[in-house]
């Protein structure tokens, strides 16, 4: 390729660089520092599986929480939620503890969570809490006793002052 050629095609890169980023919109709160990934993130979850997931959990709202609850007819607490769902749609056993949910899986990338994806929360640098994300900045999660499953927003007053991450089983 002769010098002009090149010089056209980087520009012709770099406006296209340009322009994409002006369509990039952030689906987690302000404030949130993602690690990025450099490779890509390979799932255990099949698309269908992840929708599968997905779907299941949406449909468990409503179910009383419980600590220590694992099913649907006893209740649940977050990550005996996360357990069920994982283990029910697609053969894949989670941990237990939100604490050793932390390593489950890979990391992934804020603007790149998908359906089917874990979303775990800190205070302090620990982990405390976790749901599974659904798409369009919204979590199904067993949030605490007295309350039930329910279908949240990353952006809501509450959730957006959380430290979040993202794993992919």
């Amino acid at each position: 390729m002769n010098a002009p050629a090149r010089i056209y095609t980087f520009a012709g890169t770099l406006l296209t660089a340009f322009l994409l980023a002006g369509c990039a919109t952030s689906l987690v709160p302000p404030g949130f520092s993602p690690s990025a990934q450099s490779r890509p993130v390979v799932s255990r979850l099949s698309p269908d599986e992840a929708n599968d997931v997905t779907i299941y959990a949406i449909s468990l709202v409503g179910t009383p929480y419980r600590y220590g609850g694992n099913t649907p007819d006893g209740g649940f607490d977050c990550s005996g939620l996360i357990g069920h769902v994982y283990q029910t749609r697609a053969r894949i056993p989670a941990p237990r503890t939100v604490a050793s949910l932390v390593g489950w899986g890979q990391p992934v990338a804020a603007g790149t969570a998908r359906t089917g994806d874990l979303v775990l929360f800190a205070q302090g640098g620990v982990a405390t809490h976790a749901g599974i994300y659904v798409g369009d900045g919204r979590f199904v999660h067993a949030p605490s006793t007295g309350g039930e499953v329910r279908l949240d927003q990353l952006g809501s007053k509450y959730w957006s002052r959380q430290p979040v991450s993202f794993r992919r089983p």
